[in-house]
């Protein structure tokens, strides 16, 4: 199964987000990206690509020891940048930044322990994939007219496993489907 670690935000901070790209659609060049939608949107904590089925039982319970050991924290949506010259447009994170990195570390930590092959570790940047394109692209307005976007602060209370199913149809464009294979309260709560 191909599989990461990830923050998901609720339905209500997902239709602001959705309500700032209507806006940003209608920049120029905008039809040249491909756009993420709602069932796409998430703060990957940690990639693990494909992982032997034997491997996930183990690796659950030591997400699930992960989620435990971390408090719930307040997190929005906020700003926006870009990876790769364009390739990428994101928008980032406010609220308690720090506690996002430390369950990022802890689930990257659960996963070489459980025996996935995490390769080289890098810091953490958090970001949620709002746009992708091929080619170098001059991403600037959309920069900065995500500048004073900030959605509602809510508490994050779960880390998810979720499965990655790659588009298999071959029609440009066509974005992965998600699918959650486990859900645990931050703090042991709930």
């Amino acid at each position: 199964m191909r599989l990461f670690a990830a923050v998901l935000p609720p339905d209500d901070v997902a239709h602001e987000l959705d309500a700032e790209l209507v806006e940003l659609r209608k920049l120029p060049g905008a039809d040249g990206l491909h756009w993420t939608g709602r069932p796409g949107w998430h703060f990957t904590l940690a990639f693990y690509g494909e992982v032997d089925d034997d491997l996930v039982p183990e690796l659950s319970a030591r997400l699930e020891r992960a989620a435990h050991r971390s408090a719930p924290f307040p997190l929005a949506l906020r700003g926006g940048g870009q990876f790769g010259r364009g390739r990428a447009l994101w928008t980032g994170a406010s609220g308690d930044v720090p506690a996002l990195r430390l369950l990022a570390d802890r689930a990257e930590a659960a996963a070489r322990k459980a025996g996935v092959e995490m390769g080289e570790h890098r810091r953490y940047k958090a970001h949620l994939t709002l746009a992708r394109s091929r080619d170098a692209v001059d991403a600037r307005p959309y920069v900065e007219a995500l500048d004073a976007f900030e959605s509602r602060t809510w508490t994050v209370g779960e880390l998810v496993l979720v499965r990655s199913n790659l588009p298999k149809s071959g029609v440009p464009g066509e974005q992965p489907r998600y699918e959650p294979v486990g859900r645990w309260a931050l703090g042991g709560a709930g």
